[in-house]
């Protein structure tokens, strides 16, 4: 069996005692500035610890657990980069919080906000975790690994490169704003639906899930690896329906602009634009 079960108990036992000491930093300083929309800020640096504790303590291939741990925590540090921005950028909590949670008690917003996510992480991270406890077999099973690492960086530049032209739209409607066009907002600023945008209506959250499908890839490189396919299926739920791509619609599909959009480019996946 490629799988030290032993180990794999040592690494989930350490990845959960990291994930509930961020989780808990963080709901400590969300509750006290009032901002429970701090939880996004830990949701990629608790992956990229998963990845790195579990590197550190498992005991299987070191190429691949520290391959898995470098690209996880480099996709983390950009995604952070992004959280950072904007939840430093205004001194009101996100209003997808406020919603969810009116009317909580404070163990009902642990246990809703933090104690989901942090169990979310544990589910997502499951492959990396699995992988660093196994061996990789001999044959051509053993190639999954790099496919795997391979999809992980395709999916993280798909989603770095849509990020950037959802900003640089962003600028160019809000210089449009300060030029005075309020009232007559230019053709093309109306939606984005140019680059990866014309091809899919959320192409950052397409190539997130990408990420995690390649994580799950390089796992199943060895035997045990393949049983995790639930975690990449967990988080394509997420960014489709939980917390992604569906709240955008709700939010945007009354506008006419967005509902000719919604007819003319794909939901998730990719494909051309009619």
């Amino acid at each position: 069996m490629d799988l030290d079960t032993s180990n794999l108990r040592r690494v989930t036992a350490a990845s959960a005692v990291v994930v509930t000491a961020l989780q808990a930093t963080t709901a400590t300083l969300a509750l006290r500035a009032g901002r429970r929309d701090y939880a996004d800020g830990v949701w990629g640096p608790g992956l990229a610890a998963v990845a790195l504790t579990s590197a550190l303590v498992g005991r299987g291939d070191p190429w691949r657990r520290w391959a898995l741990a470098a690209v996880t925590t480099v996709w983390a540090a950009r995604l952070e980069s992004l959280m950072l921005q904007r939840l430093t950028g205004t001194d009101e909590e996100d209003e997808r919080y406020t919603e969810f949670l009116e009317g909580d008690s404070t163990p009902t917003v642990l246990a809703k906000v933090f104690g989901t996510q942090a169990l979310a992480q544990l589910l997502v991270s499951a492959p990396l975790q699995v992988a660093a406890a196994s061996r990789l077999p001999r044959g051509p099973r053993r190639w999954l690994f790099p496919a795997g690492v391979a999809v992980m960086i395709a999916g993280g530049v798909v989603e770095a490169v849509a990020d950037r032209q959802k900003s640089a739209y962003t600028a160019a409607k809000e210089k449009a704003r300060e030029a005075g066009q309020d009232d007559d907002v230019p053709d093309d600023l109306e939606v984005l639906d140019t680059g990866l945008w014309g091809w899919s209506r959320h192409p950052n959250y397409f190539g997130d899930s990408v990420v995690w499908d390649g994580a799950w890839l390089a796992a199943a490189a060895s035997s045990p690896g393949a049983w995790t396919l639930p975690a990449p299926v967990a988080m394509s739920y997420f960014l489709i329906y939980a917390t992604g791509a569906k709240r955008t619609e709700d939010k945007m599909g009354d506008r006419p602009a967005y509902q000719d959009y919604q007819r003319r480019v794909a939901f998730f996946f990719p494909r051309p634009s009619r």
